[in-house]
This record gives structure tokens, sequence and C-alpha cells, in this order.
């Protein structure tokens, strides 16, 4: 009963701070990652130093710079571009992938 107790409150607490995510696809994320292998590497790790590797990289981090670029709150000419036509499900699932590399 505890362990219940708990895991409600911790789930209020996370909902009330705004902090709930629905989860990413890995496998339609991988999908849509190959139009980011160009610039960040194939398995998210860039051979340019311009570019950051994505590999292993946070999934909420992932998806808040992603959701930046395509809003407009952060700009760069090549990012804002590709993030511009990605649903909030798209970025989810490429966060997810990221993360799980």
């Amino acid at each position: 009963m505890k362990k219940l107790t708990g895991t409600i409150m911790a789930l209020v607490l996370a909902t009330a701070t705004g902090q709930t995510m629905a989860a990413g696809d890995i496998e339609a994320g991988k999908t849509k990652a190959m139009a980011c292998a160009g610039c960040h590497g194939a398995n998210g790790i860039s051979n340019n130093d311009m570019w950051p590797n994505l590999a292993g990289q946070k999934a909420a981090y992932t998806a808040k710079q992603l959701r930046n670029f395509r809003d407009g709150t952060r700009a760069d000419p090549m990012m804002s571009g590709m993030a511009k036509p990605l649903s909030d499900q798209d970025i989810l699932d490429l966060a997810a992938y990221f993360a799980s590399l």
C-alpha cells in the first residue's frame, strides 16, 4: 500500500509541475533519424566538431531542443528548417531513439 501511495503521489506531483511526457517510440525514431544522419552521423555520433553527438543524450533535453528549433525559440538556419515540420510525436520518437544509443 505504501508503494502504491508513493507512486500515486509522484504522478500527482509530476502532473502538477508539468513534468509528464509521453513516451517516444524508439523504432519509429530510428526511421525518422535517417534525415539526421548527414550531420549527426548514422549512429548519432557526428564526424564534424560543428555538430553535436546525439547518441546517449537525455530524451527530455533532445525533445526540448527540437521543440525550441521548431517553434523558433532557438534559431539555426539548418536545424530550424529540419525541425519545422516535426510533430510532437516525431520529436518524442527521435528523442527516445537517440537516448537509446
